[in-house]
């Protein structure tokens, strides 16, 4: 089914008027290079590396998404009179929903078991990467909610079951509430920079308890003989790039997963992010024996992948906690998010954050019934979130 998909999926053009009744161009696009790089940039920026033109082409270049993996690249584009793109938005066809990060794999069974199909399906995301960030380029409200609107006209037309936005900001979030969008809520733990002067004074903050905990972690991974180098995508040699790769592999070969994202693909994003791809490489005895593998922007660190040789003492925590930690310190980012799930972050300093998504069901008789859904959701989800945040290991204010 993907790959006829695939074959049958075309670029497509219509002409709508906006608000002032000028005419304007939508267009969907099996590729990003159909829209270009320098219009897209001129749209998303290069400080969010997830929405940048070079992140997503090197995901299509490689092979990372497409019919092999049930992601194919529908963009919508918006273009003036003049042919300047005004708006634009990541889109997919789903044949699945893996790398997605909202999991509704209950939906899909549910229309199953009604013999209904949930795919194909669109997403607006960022393929493998559960980072919030704006997912509808465009400065202008009305043409946000323009792309809502046509990418819904468009999946219908398409017969999919349904158009999901996921990790929204909270203005893309707001606008697709106002189309009468379901919203559902996540949490994932982020960690937050309140001008530390260096990791000891983020530490002070916490109970006694905690804080000799994490020293202690620390301490355990430094008396291994185990040193951390930071290294950014432009510095990486190849042999580090392939050693990334291969320690990225082996965490999907340990949990039998699919590891999408090739070789070549990072290759590219190091040569053309640099210092945006950052690498926690562990060393013993001058050999690597794991990495962390992040992304940065102008404020934020986003930990996306990790793996390693064998296991060692509190190496996870220290290569993928607390090096990102003082990495946001040393260089005055405000945020750190490690990635999803993860409840043991909290006792190492990471706040409990909502995370939002906004969906579009096209069945009738189950739009009801997955907004009921939604809503019990969101109610569990907010206790959660209650409850989590009380087990943080900060001392309370006097």
């Amino acid at each position: 089914m993907p790959n006829a998909i695939w074959t049958n999926l075309s670029q497509t053009k219509t002409v709508v008027a906006n608000q002032q009744k000028q005419p304007l161009e939508i267009s969907f696009h099996r590729a990003i290079d159909e829209i270009g790089a320098q219009d897209w940039n001129s749209l998303a920026g290069t400080a969010d590396p997830f929405m940048r033109y070079e992140f997503l082409a090197a995901l299509e270049e490689n092979n990372c998404v497409g019919p092999d993996y049930g992601w194919l690249p529908y963009h919508i584009a918006v273009r003036d009179t003049d042919q300047q793109l005004v708006a634009a938005c990541p889109i997919y066809i789903k044949t699945n929903s893996y790398g997605e990060f909202v999991f509704d794999w209950n939906w899909a069974s549910a229309y199953e078991q009604a013999k209904l199909q949930y795919y194909p399906k669109m997403v607006c995301s960022v393929p493998y990467n559960p980072a919030t960030g704006m997912r509808i380029l465009s400065q202008d409200p009305a043409l946000k909610t323009l792309v809502i609107q046509q990418t819904i006209a468009i999946a219908k037309k398409m017969q999919m079951s349904g158009m999901h936005w996921l990790f929204t900001t909270t203005e893309d979030t707001t606008l697709c509430e106002q189309q009468g969008l379901m919203l559902r809520m996540g949490c994932q733990y982020h960690w937050f920079n309140h001008d530390y002067e260096s990791f000891d004074d983020f530490t002070a903050g916490f109970v006694s308890r905690k804080r000799k905990k994490v020293n202690r972690e620390r301490r355990m991974v430094a008396e291994q003989g185990i040193e951390i180098k930071v290294i950014h995508g432009n510095e990486a040699s190849a042999e580090q790039i392939i050693r990334a790769h291969e320690f990225y592999v082996s965490t999907f070969d340990r949990k039998s997963g699919v590891p999408t994202l090739q070789l070549e693909f990072f290759q590219q994003i190091c040569r053309t992010m640099g210092q945006q791809v950052v690498f926690f490489f562990a060393y013993s005895q001058q050999q690597a024996i794991a990495c962390a593998i992040c992304l940065r922007s102008d404020d934020t660190l986003y930990g996306r992948f990790w793996g390693c040789d064998e296991q060692y003492h509190s190496l996870h925590f220290e290569t993928c906690f607390y090096q990102g930690i003082d990495y946001c310190i040393e260089h005055q980012l405000q945020r750190f998010e490690p990635g999803a799930q993860g409840e043991h972050k909290i006792a190492r300093g990471f706040v409990p954050t909502k995370t939002w998504s906004a969906h579009w069901i096209e069945n009738e008789q189950f739009r009801p019934v997955l907004e009921n859904f939604c809503q019990r959701e969101q109610h569990g989800m907010q206790h959660q979130v209650d409850e989590l945040t009380a087990m943080l290991p900060f001392r309370e204010a006097s």
